[in-house]
């Protein structure tokens, strides 16, 4: 067998697989069962049972263990009407705190292995700890970050779910 026909088997096998997976609806790989409609949605299902206005709400939930150590347990929901009825601009602090590149490299190290500015100082590529400072402020005021001592700052345990499914909604 020549190379070249080795590498048309493996990519007639690759393509063949991605075939597979695209035509399963709920995108689980062949090799595992597919869950029942029940199984996918059971966390809307639950949400649907607990609410009964008619325009529906919308919920975040999470249990996670992050790499560094901190665990959350949260859930969240609102109703539809009540988030529509709100001024969307009000949510632009919020987002915008976020909206950086630092920033959120800044956030991904103090959920993964930082602590403090002279962790951050010593592992990343964020310039004087004024320029640190100067991005850690912005995420602090809109309550994405807490100052829990000197130099010391935390993601707040109610703020590590809404900030993983906000990561969520825009991954693509």
């Amino acid at each position: 067998m020549t190379k070249s026909t080795h590498i048309d088997d493996r990519l007639d096998d690759l393509e063949r697989r991605v075939r597979a997976l695209e035509d399963r609806e709920d995108g689980t790989p062949p090799d595992e069962p597919a869950r029942t409609e029940q199984e996918t949605f059971w966390a809307l299902d639950g949400l649907k049972r607990e609410i009964e206005d008619e325009n529906g709400a919308v919920m975040m939930v999470g249990a996670v263990r992050m790499p560094n150590g901190q665990r959350a347990d949260w859930q969240f929901a609102a109703l539809t009407d009540d988030l529509c009825a709100q001024e969307f601009d009000e949510f632009a602090e919020g987002l915008s705190a976020i909206a950086h590149p630092i920033r959120l490299r800044l956030l991904q190290r103090l959920l993964t292995d930082a602590q403090t500015v002279n962790d951050l100082l010593d592992g990343g590529d964020f310039g004087t700890s004024g320029q640190i400072y100067h991005h850690l402020r912005p995420l602090v005021s809109a309550g994405w970050l807490r100052q829990t001592s000197r130099g010391h700052y935390e993601v707040p345990a109610h703020r590590i779910v809404p900030l993983l499914t906000t990561f969520l909604a825009v991954r693509r």
